[in-house]
């Protein structure tokens, strides 16, 4: 069937809306499933020709994406995150500072995303499929892909990340900026850890703050998903300031003389790198924390960069996720943002009757909003904890939230 004919077939088949989506990670299959739900025709198009692998270890789960877990999927969300049920600081002995009753529930990127495939199935998401271009008229826009081939659609969602193709082709003029500092990232068994450490961390959020440095440390399912404390694994990520100049460019060089603009995955990153941090981390922090950057096998590094896009919509396609606004993962909320902006876009399709282009340009305005606010905020969070040490241990501004402090 070439493509014409598909695309009668599927007005035929009174489908209300073709949508391709560029980006099969969790802001491209929340999309799809919530737009499947709806009766859309979804194909999702992802750039890795093989199973992907984890891409940043912990992820923090906010309410909106507990709710539609809960209520889209019917997944309890107990059943791919474990529990933290305080928020806890410690200082430069290990000793603890600071430490009250707040809930999360925290999962890994390769659960959430094994999750979301198996809702959303094989037989629409398309592996080894490079976008390259992006064209549009009045009635449909056109994906084109490195191979040649091309895919057309009432709408086309970018949902590729922070390099997206789709806001490189429409605001050429946006860029990321690099905000001055790397998040060291990792994870390690928790049955490596010796049980002091292990008892200390397990059950909760846990803060070092240091002078312009902090590290944050939680529990994440383990690799096939365990819960149990001592069969999950420990996640954390350790922010330090390394000004741009040869060292940084020295330090997000692979092991292959690549260059990278967002990150150093695990197992690239050159060995004299990971050999330091392993003695800064005995040197700078708390044997708690310590321990858990040692004892990590291959611990990758997280560029620290802010990108803002002026807008989402543009006549039948959109950004939504990394794709449009990508910042600083301080309030661990970036995941949220991309759930909702999946999720408003199919309330305002459903709303307009799918007519895209008045969808768009309802959906539009509050994403924005949502996203620059958000933005702003890490912004400021990452200026008074890496260069302001005005970050006090305890402070509730600093709590977690996509909408503000614990909101």
């Amino acid at each position: 069937m070439d493509r014409q004919e598909r695309w009668q077939y599927l007005k035929i088949e009174s489908v209300p809306l073709t949508v391709a989506i560029i980006g099969g990670s969790v802001a491209g299959l929340t999309a799809a499933i919530e737009l499947r739900s709806l009766g859309c025709h979804v194909e999702v198009f992802e750039r890795s020709a093989t199973e992907m692998k984890s891409r940043g270890g912990g992820i923090v789960l906010q309410q909106n994406v507990i709710d539609w877990f809960s209520g889209t999927l019917g997944l309890p969300i107990d059943q791919v995150s474990t529990r933290t049920d305080f928020l806890r600081y410690f200082d430069r002995d290990s000793k603890v500072v600071s430490n009250r009753t707040k809930v999360w529930h925290n999962t890994s990127w390769s659960t959430l995303h094994r999750t979301l495939l198996a809702a959303f199935g094989n037989d629409n998401y398309r592996t080894g499929a490079v976008a390259v271009d992006i064209e549009q008229d009045e009635y449909e826009a056109v994906v084109t892909f490195e191979d040649g081939s091309i895919c057309s659609a009432d709408l086309v969602i970018f949902a590729d990340g922070i390099s997206s193709v789709g806001r490189a082709r429409l605001s050429p003029q946006t860029h990321p900026e690099y905000a001055g500092y790397i998040g060291w990232r990792g994870t390690v068994e928790e049955s490596l850890l010796t049980p002091a450490t292990l008892a200390a961390l397990a059950d909760s959020m846990s803060y070092y703050v240091g002078e312009n440095t902090h590290i944050i440390l939680y529990p994440i399912p383990g690799p096939d998903g365990q819960l149990r404390v001592g069969e999950r694994l420990m996640n954390f990520v350790w922010y330090r300031n390394i000004p741009a100049g040869d060292h940084y460019t020295s330090m997000v060089t692979d092991r292959k003389g690549r260059i990278s603009s967002v990150s150093v995955p695990a197992g690239e990153v050159k060995q004299e790198f990971v050999d330091q941090v392993r003695i800064d981390a005995e040197l700078l922090l708390p044997k708690v924390a310590s321990e858990v950057v040692v004892k990590t096998a291959q611990p990758y590094i997280q560029i620290m960069q802010d990108t803002i896009a002026g807008r989402m919509a543009y006549g039948r396609v959109a950004l939504i996720g990394d794709a449009a606004f990508a910042s600083r993962p301080h309030a661990a909320a970036w995941t949220a943002k991309a759930v909702s902006d999946g999720l408003a876009l199919a309330e305002h399709l459903e709303k307009s009757q799918f007519d895209v282009k008045e969808a768009l340009a309802n959906w539009e305005p509050a994403q924005l909003e949502i996203g620059r606010n958000l933005f702003n905020r890490v912004r400021e969070m990452g200026a008074r904890s890496q260069f302001e040490n005005s970050w006090v241990p305890g402070d509730p501004a600093f709590d977690f939230g996509l909408f503000g402090p614990d909101i």
